[in-house]
């Protein structure tokens, strides 16, 4: 399959930065690697900001796409929370991993934090209200505002990103799988219908 142009400058652009970081990858070297004059690159981004957004968008789609996977199962709504948890921990992982030195940067950065959040928090939150709100009218859960109960949960969800990422409660003894249980039975227990 031949690749457009745009879409191969944000995989170019994706690769240099995981290897050389976004601060030491100009515009010039994605527009080289991409065996494109620099010109054809700004038809597609202003800026290395746009292609940088662009790279993380990209990134984020292939979570979503995960998440409307299991959302989409025909399994029970319990079931489809504790798959959500599992798929979008281990998915934040791979494409933070994926992304070499980008994942230092991403770490120092706050800011960048929030606007990569920015992006999919929204769709992200979506895709949580479905499995809620199914669970609701089967009457398997019972909350009094799935709108809001979506958003804490996507936030504390994605509070947890780095310390799951890097592995940081395993001091506490703690492992990545427990830590996904263990959030799982919180919320599931939290709104099971008694």
């Amino acid at each position: 399959m031949v690749m457009k142009t745009r879409d191969k400058f944000i995989e170019v652009a994706r690769q240099l930065f995981a290897r050389k970081g976004v601060e030491n990858t100009t515009m010039n070297d994605i527009a080289s690697a991409s065996d494109k004059g620099r010109r054809t690159i700004y038809t597609y981004f202003r800026s290395k900001r746009d292609i940088f957004n662009a790279v993380i968008e990209s990134e984020t789609d292939q979570l979503l796409g995960r998440l409307r996977h299991i959302v989409a199962q025909a399994t029970t709504p319990e079931d489809k929370l504790k798959d959500y948890i599992d798929c979008r921990f281990e998915a934040m992982k791979e494409i933070v991993s994926r992304n070499g030195s980008l994942k230092a940067g991403f770490f120092r950065d706050v800011r960048k934090v929030d606007r990569a959040r920015k992006i999919i928090t929204r769709r992200e939150t979506a895709l949580l209200r479905d499995i809620l709100q199914e669970g609701v009218r089967q009457g398997v859960f019972e909350i009094s505002n799935i709108d809001h109960f979506a958003v804490v949960v996507t936030q504390a969800i994605q509070g947890l990103d780095v310390p799951y990422i890097r592995d940081n409660l395993s001091e506490e003894g703690i492992d990545k799988t427990m830590l996904k249980k263990y959030i799982s039975e919180m919320i599931i227990n939290s709104i099971r219908r008694r």
